[in-house]
């Protein structure tokens, strides 16, 4: 029987309560070691809520560990960078919750230093596994809709109750885009393939000082002939917090959520969505399941491994975006 592969958790906030540990605790090929968090009681209760032996408040003390070959990088923004490149320096591979890095160049040295080491490291890009979005993928790349042309995108949600990192941009590196646009450009980007951003313009609203976060953002990204717009707001007023997610093409369009498929047949618009049975678990937990299989078959050697190399040009166009909102003119990348 193959070793399970062992895995520690860092940060215990969440996103590790709500995805990480209970989907982990139950996979096949995956052993929890440890949970390590500067909140030793929160730890100590995680660990043993989920049936795992070892607890640590130092990361440098959990890479210590003889038995540990992988770990989940899931602690506040600004300490993912030196946190992934701990793990590296200690042979272990890594997933890391977005963003890799508050900046391009950061995620250029994690990928380097990487491919150095000779260790896997991914990035916790979980929309990308969702049976929906998989299967959307399948209609762009397929061929079947023409020409990708446009991409409108968006997120509403409540303000958070709680302040802390999340509200100073040197820490959380943004707000509202940061944390709802940052997946939404990287799901277009992927399903595009990844063409080069030429140019983008964007407005946003944040408070005072500099280094207040913004509350909403809107942006317009063109990547040759495809045009993406994204509409951000982490201050919505309304009844209920929204998501949405379309694509244009030259011979149909597409939306989630659910998935709706649209083509042109016989000159006539035509509802071409996949029909199934109703999905037994939420899309995030089914994304973040099929997502840390992936990164442990990968782990195991069983599955071939692509570094991160496409996140330069994310925190690239990233950047270019807040350029351009601070500075209120368009960027050329």
């Amino acid at each position: 029987m193959t070793e399970p592969v062992h895995i520690g958790v860092v940060g215990a906030g969440a996103i590790a309560q709500l995805a990480h540990l209970p989907v982990l605790g139950k996979m096949r090929g995956a052993k929890l070691v440890a949970v390590c968090d500067n909140d030793r009681p929160k730890a100590r209760a995680l660990a043993d809520r989920f049936d795992i032996e070892d607890v640590y408040t130092d990361i440098e003390d959990l890479l210590e560990a003889e038995d540990l070959r992988a770990i989940v990088v899931a602690t506040p923004n600004h300490l993912h960078e030196p946190h992934v490149l701990s793990a590296i320096a200690a042979g272990k591979d890594v997933l890391c919750e977005r963003p890799l890095a508050l900046t391009a160049r950061g995620v250029e040295r994690i990928v380097n230093a990487a491919a150095r080491a000779n260790r896997k490291v991914f990035v916790a890009n979980n929309h990308r596994f969702r049976s929906d979005v998989q299967a959307l993928a399948g209609f762009l790349r397929g061929g079947e809709l023409g020409k990708l042309t446009g991409i409108r995108a968006g997120a509403y949600h409540h303000r958070r109750a709680e302040q802390g990192w999340r509200q100073r941009r040197a820490e959380a590196g943004g707000g509202a885009f940061f944390d709802y646009g940052l997946p939404l450009l990287d799901l277009a980007l992927w399903l595009a393939d990844f063409p080069a951003p030429e140019r983008v313009v964007a407005h946003m609203e944040r408070g005072s000082g500099k280094n207040a976060v913004e509350d909403s953002l809107l942006v317009q990204v063109h990547c040759g002939s495809a045009v993406f717009n994204f509409d951000v707001s982490g201050a919505y007023v309304g009844e209920e917090e929204r998501w949405w997610f379309e694509t244009l093409s030259t011979r149909g369009s597409t939306r989630l959520a659910p998935l709706r498929v649209v083509k042109e047949l016989h000159g006539r618009p035509t509802d071409v969505s996949p029909r199934g049975a109703a999905a037994r678990e939420s899309a995030f937990i089914q994304s973040y399941r099929a997502e840390l299989a992936h990164f442990v078959s990968v782990v195991a050697g069983e599955t071939e491994y692509e570094a991160p190399t496409d996140q330069v040009i994310v925190h690239r166009t990233v950047e270019a975006i807040y350029k351009s909102a601070d500075e209120g003119r368009e960027i050329k990348l």
